[in-house]
């Protein structure tokens, strides 16, 4: 088994246990129905919109073309600065243009993957850290009344970090030419599906 194999594998089992040991402060949050709206509603509302997705799915799949160490620096530097960005949300500080910035990281972010352009980790983790400020942001302000920020926060970030697995285990199939060829698709869908977002927000 190659390296980069076991590096995606070991990565996808890591966010896995994340999100298993938070199943049981779910679970106490039950007693608290504030708690348990805050971890479901933030576990729910990334994938509440096709935007989030596919921008999401796009870090891992990025990261997977890039290979290590991007492949797990992207996903990790993603949900940190998007909890940063969430907390701007939670307090009410006022972010221009947060659609039409979480449909830029799409057209960005697919576009990545579609030409595999490989800047420097640095210049990567900007990128994605740049976006991810955006979705952070969106996913704060709406928290629900009466819910747990906390636990919210959590959530989201939890179910972000499982977008990014499921983009880092689509991405394995860069390792053959067929493979190539589909992500370099699907980032053409991606950026597609992000001019579409674009010209949404603007008509709003």
């Amino acid at each position: 088994m190659k390296a980069s194999t076991r590096n995606v594998r070991a990565l996808a089992v890591r966010i896995a246990l994340a999100a298993w040991t938070l199943l049981p402060v779910a679970a106490l949050a039950h007693e608290e129905k504030g708690q348990a709206a805050g971890f479901l509603a933030g576990l729910a509302h990334p994938v509440s919109g096709l935007d989030h997705v596919l921008a999401m799915v796009a870090v891992g799949l990025w990261g997977a073309v890039l290979g290590a160490p991007a492949i797990w620096v992207l996903p990790v530097a993603f949900p940190l600065v998007m909890a940063l960005g969430g907390l701007l949300g939670l307090v009410g500080m006022p972010l221009p243009g947060v659609e039409i910035g979480i449909a830029l990281s799409a057209i960005a972010l697919g576009a990545m993957v579609a030409f595999e352009i490989r800047p420097p980790i640095a210049v990567a983790a900007a990128i994605v850290a740049f976006f991810a400020v955006f979705h952070g942001h969106a996913h704060g302000r709406e928290l629900p009344d009466g819910a747990s920020a906390l636990l919210y926060s959590v959530g989201f970030v939890v179910a972000t970090g499982l977008l990014h697995a499921s983009g880092i285990l689509l991405g394995v199939a860069h390792r053959w030419s067929p493979g190539r060829q589909a992500l370099r698709a699907t980032g053409v869908g991606v950026a597609l599906a992000g001019v579409y977002f674009v010209w949404r927000a603007v008509a709003a």
